[in-house]
């Protein structure tokens, strides 16, 4: 999990049982129908994201969050939560699947699933206090006959520490088993200790066993990282094998035409969103593959402050192309309801005509602009937008205000290949200078955008609450077609 800039809170003060330590979780108040943007009720929050699937059932496990990972004395406090569907439409919520049952266990971490021999194994770190004081993370698993109903495995923990790794940073392991051979693998973040360039230090420990009793420790399969290279994925698909990992909660990925590489860099990385932390994914069925993570919270509730732990969730689909890279879109299935369109008039500004053929922006000496007005706080908005010839940029100003005073600048360079929204940005998007489509979600604090179904974007956007929408574009020629506004339904 990300070390965010985090408000520690003292949760629970005064006399208890360790009964009440643990966050209480009513699974039947949650919502069971299109989990996009899904937070749980009350003051709670999605963490890391850990998907899995198997006989056509998606397994949705995520940890419950309370007050932004300051539970338990800013140690989390957090538990595996579970939701499942067999059609990304309809779900069904469990209750925790893997908690917290002993005083020493202060919070259970996030970790990965594995379907062996009829057995669904789930492998976690556990962070505890030792008799020094000292915080430190230890690996445990818990087995289930159904992936729902999981029952601890002793010792527990099974492993403390790999010589030559930190203890305090020792967490999230990725599991998958050889099938020839039958040995566990497991892929640990921490942090190597003696590492040439000192602040380069992060690394994923790769540890086997047949028993899991007797662990070996490999060579580590990633080295060098700045931060501790958190919640791992490691996959393989069409001749590909894939490393997922996160810095800072941003993620990145390498990939390979061998397991354990040597790993090569992506043309782009279509997973690293800086408002969809640790994004990890799951085979689906007809060969599709779906990935998971968490929008944050912001502090204070404020757009320029940072994140905090915890906060909606987020889907993508993963898409490859021939060359192993990998691109993303909206699930199909996950794309809010929406009521009809609403009749949307365009006002135009100089350098700005409207036909029926949409809006068309000529601005070769500055910046031409049109705009919409009596946008919903709630909605989907979709078209297209063609460059016409060279420009230095393009694109709207989001929940904005007259004259674009305040609201949300989303920015399209085709000459940097970067697209803005807000306050983030993604890098090496291609095809800006052409026809793109997009599709625009508007769903309170939350504006997700996927551009031409390859690459996406989304924001914790919080503040601004105007209700119109500006185009824009700047020493150039560029039209907007297709525009529709469809406010969405209530959940």
């Amino acid at each position: 999990m990300k070390k965010l800039l985090l408000t520690y809170l003292l949760c629970l003060t005064g006399t208890y049982t360790f009964a009440q330590i643990g966050v209480k979780y009513d699974p039947t108040l949650q919502a069971t129908t299109n989990l996009q943007y899904f937070r749980p009720k009350g003051d709670l929050y999605v963490g890391d994201v850990m998907p899995f699937a198997h006989n056509g059932t998606f397994y949705n496990y995520w940890l419950l969050d309370s007050a932004h990972h300051a539970s338990l004395k800013g140690l989390g406090g957090h538990q595996w939560v579970l939701s499942t569907s067999t059609d990304l439409i309809n779900w069904k919520q469990h209750p925790i699947v893997v908690g917290i049952d002993e005083e020493w266990e202060k919070s259970i971490c996030t970790g990965s699933v594995v379907f062996y021999k009829g057995t669904f194994y789930a492998f976690y770190a556990t962070r505890l206090v030792d008799k020094e004081g000292r915080v430190n993370e230890q690996l445990s698993y818990a087995i289930s006959a159904d992936g729902i109903n999981f029952k601890k495995q002793k010792p527990n923990p099974f492993y403390t520490s790999a010589p030559g790794y930190s203890k305090r940073d020792f967490r999230d392991p990725k599991v998958f088993v050889d099938e020839k051979t039958g040995e566990f693998h497991l892929l640990v973040s921490s942090w190597q200790e003696g590492s040439v360039l000192a602040h380069q230090g992060g690394a994923l420990v790769h540890m086997v066993s047949k028993d899991l009793k007797d662990w070996k420790v490999l060579d580590p399969i990633l080295t060098g990282q700045p931060s501790v290279p958190e919640c791992p994925d490691y996959f393989s698909w069409n001749g590909w094998w894939y490393l997922v990992y996160s810095d800072n909660s941003d993620t990145y990925y390498v990939k390979s035409r061998n397991p354990y590489g040597p790993w090569e860099t992506p043309r782009h990385q279509a997973l690293n969103e800086s408002w969809s932390n640790v994004v990890k994914t799951a085979a689906f069925k007809n060969g599709r593959r779906i990935a998971s993570s968490w929008v944050p919270s912001r502090r204070d509730d404020k757009d320029y402050n940072g994140e905090t732990f915890g906060g909606n969730l987020l889907f993508r689909e993963v898409t490859q192309d021939a060359d192993g890279t990998l691109n993303t879109k909206f699930p199909a299935e996950m794309i809010p309801a929406t009521q009809p369109v609403i009749p949307a008039k365009i006002i135009t500004h100089p350098g700005a005509t409207s036909d029926a053929s949409g809006l068309t922006i000529n601005a070769p000496n500055g910046v031409g602009a049109a705009h919409l007005e009596n946008i919903p706080a709630r909605c989907r908005i979709t078209m297209e937008i063609e460059p016409m010839g060279r420009n230095e940029e393009y694109g709207f100003y989001l929940k904005s205000d007259p004259k674009a005073d305040r609201g949300y600048k989303t920015t399209f360079s085709a000459e940097n290949k970067t697209v803005s929204l807000g306050n983030t940005m993604i890098k090496a998007v291609d095809g800006l200078d052409k026809t793109v489509k997009i599709d625009l979600v508007i769903n309170n604090d939350i504006i997700d955008m996927s551009i031409d179904g390859r690459r996406c974007i989304v924001n914790r956007t919080i503040e601004q609450k105007g209700d119109m929408v500006w185009f824009y574009a700047k020493h150039g020629r560029v039209k907007f077609k297709s525009i529709n506004v469809q406010p969405l339904k209530d959940n």
